[in-house]
């Protein structure tokens, strides 16, 4: 077995590593069984029977196991490993992953094919997935890119027909070239992206052999609220290796897993692939005066203007365990952010922001963010979302479930607030969250309670409300109370009187 690889010997493998005696095999709920290889029948040759509840819970699970695929990036594979700062950032941002140097934070990475379907081959001319998923002290930061540093179109409107026009004839299911080519044709935006994949670099050989990067621009915030825009570059310290275009059409056919059994391969050898992380940063006022759109996804920015910024090392340590488990469920969403680092005016990240994690919800269901691959592992998750199918943890237990609540329930971060960047526009109005808490809340209901209401009405008001609040806590009482009286002195003061009569006839 010694000239095996080590994906072909993995099943040699785990019988090596779980040596001694063969476990016991059991239902899905973990009760043990007799025999495996029949069904029940009434007799050698009789039909099955229905109270066959072992072939029942098999089939019935063996029908299920399958979620729909990645309508995009729907074949790739992954590994994990961790991302460690080598450089100081922090005058660019307060996020903690860059906190200091010689910080570790671990991380995943998926590494895909673009238009094709998840059987399709890993050789396609086609541009690379590259997500990555930090696992960081603020929860979840995912930086979901390409292997290029730009994209086909720039307003989001137009992704789901670019998508459309690189799958298939919706009437013969075949690819189609007019489809592909009329697309890219009538939008001339798409040029910089369909050179660089008719480039050399457009069929990369394997996933380690490629850059990354995170293609849009983004915003870092300081600790001193200062923010500058940002785009993130990872460089491979394998080199740049690309295929030709022959041998990657007979690889589509002898090996079309070239790049996940590389990867794999490399990954188990210790031959842990890095990349080597960089930012380039602009200001806000070099934004405006920029010569291009700085928040068009189909252009760059130039490097001798805009420098490549050393920032860390992306190491990838780890094979996935079980490919469906971390690799097939983890989900990706440019929407997860962590404080210090935000989203920009880039019209399409503005629209992946809810395209994620609605594919997701979709796919996965409403909490795919439990599924141990997907969850913020280092953070104790507290907020106020419950229930669903499929929920994985203890639902949080007995914690309120509302917001706001006078019960101990997770409050704001005083340092979250602070982080968050308030964007100035062009008419001078600020990006900022506006709470209304405050506003006019009294003067109408006054006009209620003084012109509307006769005097009778106000005393079957101050009745209902008596006889339900009378059996909230003490505290919220008062709290109401005051409330009312703000509306009108008399209304207070009423039904101050009338929740001590309804206490005295409780007793």
């Amino acid at each position: 077995m010694a000239q095996r690889n080590p994906a072909e010997n993995q099943l040699n493998n785990y019988k090596a590593e779980n040596a001694g005696p063969t476990p016991t095999v059991t239902t899905g709920y973990g009760s043990p069984i007799g025999t495996k290889d029949a069904i029940k029948t009434a007799g050698p040759r009789g039909p099955s029977l229905l109270e066959d509840n072992n072939y029942l819970d098999e089939m019935s699970h063996f029908d299920r196991e399958r979620i729909p695929e990645r309508v995009v990036h729907a074949k790739g594979g992954g590994a994990f490993g961790y991302l460690e700062i080598t450089h100081d950032i922090t005058q660019y941002s307060a996020a903690k992953i860059f906190q200091k140097i010689g910080k570790r934070t671990p991380m995943a990475i998926r590494f895909s094919v673009v238009a094709g379907e998840s059987g399709s081959a890993d050789t396609a001319r086609d541009p690379r997935g590259f997500a990555m998923k930090f696992y960081t002290e603020d929860g979840i930061w995912d930086l979901v890119g390409n292997n290029t540093p730009i994209f086909f179109v720039r307003d989001p409107t137009l992704f789901m027909y670019f998508i459309h026009s690189q799958k298939r004839n919706p009437q013969t299911h075949l690819k189609d070239f007019d489809m592909f080519w009329d697309f890219i044709s009538l939008r001339p935006e798409t040029t910089h992206q369909v050179c660089i994949l008719f480039s050399d670099r457009g069929i990369p050989d394997g996933f380690r052999f490629m850059h990354g990067y995170g293609s849009h621009t983004f915003t870092l915030v300081t600790d001193k609220e200062e923010a500058v825009y940002c785009k993130f570059h990872f460089k491979t310290d394998q080199g740049i290796k690309n295929l030709d275009v022959n041998v990657a059409a007979e690889l589509q056919g002898s090996d079309p897993d070239y790049s996940i059994r590389d990867l794999f391969n490399a990954i188990a050898k210790k031959d842990f692939p890095s990349w080597s992380m960089y930012i380039q940063v602009m200001t806000f006022d070099e934004a405006k005066k920029y010569r291009y759109n700085p928040f068009d996804v189909t252009k760059v920015w130039s490097q001798k203007e805009y420098p490549l910024i050393p920032v860390g090392k992306l190491v990838l340590n780890r094979n996935p365990t079980n490919y469906f488990a971390e690799v097939e469920q983890i989900a990706f969403n440019p929407a997860h952010f962590v404080p210090g680092i935000e989203a920009s005016p880039d019209k399409m990240l503005q629209g992946r922001l809810f395209s994620y994690s609605d594919t997701h919800r979709h796919r996965l269901g409403a909490n795919y963010l439990q599924l141990p691959v997907n969850c913020p592992y280092r953070v104790s998750t507290k907020n106020y979302q419950r229930d669903g199918p499929m929920v994985f943890n203890d639902n949080q237990g007995n914690a309120p479930n509302y917001y706001p609540n006078s019960f101990n329930g997770p409050e704001e971060s005083p340092r979250a607030k602070r982080l968050e960047h308030v964007t100035r526009l062009d008419n001078n109005t600020k990006t900022d969250r506006y709470s209304s808490g405050n506003e006019d809340n009294f003067s109408q209901v006054t006009d209620f309670w003084l012109n509307v209401l006769d005097e009778g009405a106000r005393g079957r008001l101050v009745n209902n409300i008596a006889g339900h609040l009378v059996n909230a806590s003490p505290f919220i009482q008062e709290r109401a109370v005051h409330n009312f009286a703000r509306v009108h002195y008399d209304f207070g003061r009423r039904l101050t009187e009338q929740l001590r009569k309804a206490k005295a006839a409780k007793k």
